[in-house]
């Protein structure tokens, strides 16, 4: 048996463009991992199997994707602490986890390379959580460079009450209505110059807002003494970013009565 975690993703930054030949959007992404995390075991097994999340379908195609020949069937317990749809990646980081834990229980492991490759075709952000640090995405997001950020800060993540997610191509098909991808290229340039100058936690808020879902909280949450405030990919999670946790936790006591909150901070490693 092998145990892990599957930490949640925040984007600090969301920078959307046309499609591609193959129907994604190019992007241009701040991806960064943070401390709230789902629990992962994963076992050799009579049949491979999914435990503990039963709207799991990353996870069954990522144990699936390591042995296509059948040789080795493996069965993962996933135990959920990441919020289901609410733009933090938990999808997305536990078949990461997987990827990553089952390869350590095949006979021949995988190298990270083709990991790599099996982790790009189940989505555009799986590929970022099997790497440590920060990392800007560009191409469909699967194209990844580390950056080098301040980590020395606190995340307040608000899941606001009754916010639902449209299907990820709900929202990619509502930004092509209202001609979002117009300008992505000064939008690009914007981020990856404010990305470029970024020395101190409060640099982070020259980053470009969200361009595929916002919330009336962010000003909310900047009124009460975030230093940045956005919605985290396609939503409808909304984090803000604090210089001293007894601000966070202030702020969260606040803003409690908007939904569901967690106080977590920046992680670097997988």
């Amino acid at each position: 048996m092998k145990r892990g975690v599957a930490a949640a993703k925040v984007n600090l930054a969301l920078v959307v463009g046309p499609s591609r030949n193959d129907g994604t959007h190019e992007v241009a992404t701040v991806y960064q991992r943070i401390t709230l995390a789902d629990a992962i075991e994963v076992t050799r097994a009579e049949r491979t199997q999914v435990v503990g999340f039963e709207d799991d379908t990353l996870v069954s195609r990522a144990l699936a994707a390591l042995s296509p020949n059948g040789d080795t069937k493996l069965s993962a317990r996933i135990t959920k602490r990441i919020p289901v749809a609410a733009g933090l990646g938990g999808g997305s980081a536990d078949a990461a986890a997987a990827l990553r834990l089952g390869n350590e229980l095949l006979r021949e492991p995988l190298p990270f390379e083709r990991l790599d490759e099996i982790a790009a075709r189940l989505g555009a952000d799986v590929p970022f959580f099997l790497r440590d640090g920060p990392h800007l995405g560009t191409a469909d997001g699967t194209d990844l460079q580390p950056v080098d950020l301040p980590q020395d800060y606190w995340i307040l993540l608000v899941l606001p009450r009754g916010a639902s997610k449209p299907s990820t191509a709900a929202v990619y098909a509502s930004f092509d209505e209202r001609n979002g991808a117009d300008g992505f290229d000064s939008r690009r340039a914007r981020l990856l110059e404010a990305l470029q100058a970024v020395r101190r936690p409060r640099d982070l808020a020259a980053l470009p807002p969200n361009d595929l879902a916002s919330s009336p909280l962010t000003d909310e949450l900047r009124e009460l003494g975030a230093f940045r405030a956005d919605v985290s990919g396609a939503g409808p999670a909304v984090y803000a970013l604090f210089l001293h946790r007894a601000k966070a936790m202030h702020v969260e006591s606040r803003i409690v009565r908007h939904g569901r909150t967690w106080l977590t901070a920046p992680a670097w490693y997988v």
